[in-house]
């Protein structure tokens, strides 16, 4: 998917005033425990790139990326922080203004699921109003996993979505598995624009289970026929 598959203009009236929306930024959160991947997807979405040996974050980094839907640049603004229990201290810098929220687990380890608990009350504590969006990561190692692991892994994060009223997505940054439908799921829903990527509910393949139908008045962001 390129850049300029993005076709339609927002028809969101409250989330921007007509003088911002010639060039919109739009802060994203990436949030979870150590090691989950919240580099290394951030960096596969701006710069298309993904090595093994990133640093772990250390506070917070961030990255942005402009997309261009006709007359509008919009700006990802994407704050990456550490998943350190030290670096709890800056998550309110991290989420002031924030608009999207991905709170992130590693699929081949449990107990990442479980701590997003944690994470997301964290995370309301300073920003009650952002969009929530949970996505496991390291789906490549993923189906590695015996299938009854599976079936509980997905079962869990399934009800996790729901409780959150979050969309459900698996990713592979080193494989690039739903990188770009993501950030084009956050978008719409934050633009009230009808998503038409395809939803994929099968135990074994890269979820993509969005929470509600993102609609508005017929009007729809194309989807790219590619995996990412």
């Amino acid at each position: 998917m390129q850049d300029n598959d993005w076709s339609e203009e927002s028809n969101d009236k409250h989330l921007y005033s007509k003088e911002q929306r010639n060039n919109i930024v739009v802060k994203t959160a990436l949030i979870g425990d150590p090691f989950v991947g919240k580099t290394s997807l951030m960096v596969k979405y701006v710069e298309g790139k993904f090595d093994e040996d990133y640093i772990q974050t250390l506070g917070v980094n961030f990255m942005e990326k402009n997309i261009y839907v006709k007359n509008l640049e919009i700006t990802f603004s994407i704050w990456d922080v550490g998943g350190q229990k030290d670096f709890v201290t800056m998550l309110p810098l991290a989420l002031s203004d924030t608009v999207a929220i991905v709170f992130m687990f590693d699929l081949t380890r449990k107990i990442t699921l479980q701590n997003v608990k944690e994470w997301y009350r964290q995370a309301r504590t300073y920003n009650r109003s952002a969009l929530p969006f949970l996505v496991g990561t390291k789906f490549d190692g993923f189906v590695t996993l015996p299938k009854e692991e599976q079936i509980t892994i997905v079962e869990q994060s399934r009800k996790f979505a729901r409780a959150m009223k979050a969309p459900l997505i698996f990713s592979s940054a080193s494989h690039s598995i739903n990188v770009q439908k993501l950030f084009k799921v956050i978008l719409a829903k934050l633009f009230d624009l009808r998503v038409s990527v395809e939803e994929n509910h099968n135990i074994g393949e890269p979820l993509l289970e969005l929470y509600n139908p993102l609609t508005s008045n017929g009007t729809t962001v194309a989807s790219s026929s590619s995996t990412g």
